[in-house]
């Protein structure tokens, strides 16, 4: 897929055998902490979750060149890391990473909402709000989160009420069937 800055994406992939890429709480953080190194600012970040065998994001491009070299870099140091760390070898992710253009602005709201229902739809929690590892919880936090355009999105959504209303109201099925 030909990709553009400016553009809107989501960012997704799994384990290689739909094996797990998380295999403990500091394996998170860590992800997030090789995205922020290798990615920011070459992209603006809207939603994420990571999911014990699978992540998504859901991006803007900024920087077309830099992206295409930072995801590289970013994927290979987390497998890295990974298989030194639990004495592994071979692929951690299944293949390249995937990408799909998101362009309607009712594509925007189904991608944001179906990304943070990952963790119901999966039965990890009974609860947006108990899942660590997305970003549901920091739209409804006034604190920053240095990864997130949160302001942006919650414009979008016509503030935190509808944010709040939009994702409490869809049901998980017809987010995960439109999607």
């Amino acid at each position: 897929m030909k990709k553009e800055e400016g553009k809107y994406y989501h960012l997704y992939n799994r384990g290689n055998n739909k094996e797990k890429i998380f295999l403990d709480e500091e394996n998170y953080l860590f992800f997030l902490s090789k995205f922020k190194k290798y990615l920011m600012p070459n992209v603006d970040v809207f939603a994420y979750c990571l999911m014990p065998n699978h992540f998504h994001f859901f991006i803007r491009i900024n920087h077309l060149s830099a992206f295409e070299k930072g995801i590289k870099n970013f994927f290979i140091s987390y497998a890295k890391a990974i298989n030194k760390k639990y004495d592994r070898v071979g692929s951690l992710f299944q293949g390249r990473y995937k990408i799909s253009e998101i362009n309607s602005d009712a594509y925007f709201t189904r991608i944001i909402t179906y990304i943070h229902q990952n963790p119901l739809v999966s039965n990890l929690v009974s609860s947006l709000e108990d899942y660590r590892f997305s970003s549901y919880k920091s739209y409804l936090s006034p604190q920053r989160d240095s990864l997130l355009k949160r302001e942006e999105v919650l414009d979008w959504f016509g503030g935190i009420n509808n944010f709040i209303k939009y994702h409490e109201e869809i049901e998980t099925y017809e987010v995960l069937k439109t999607s």
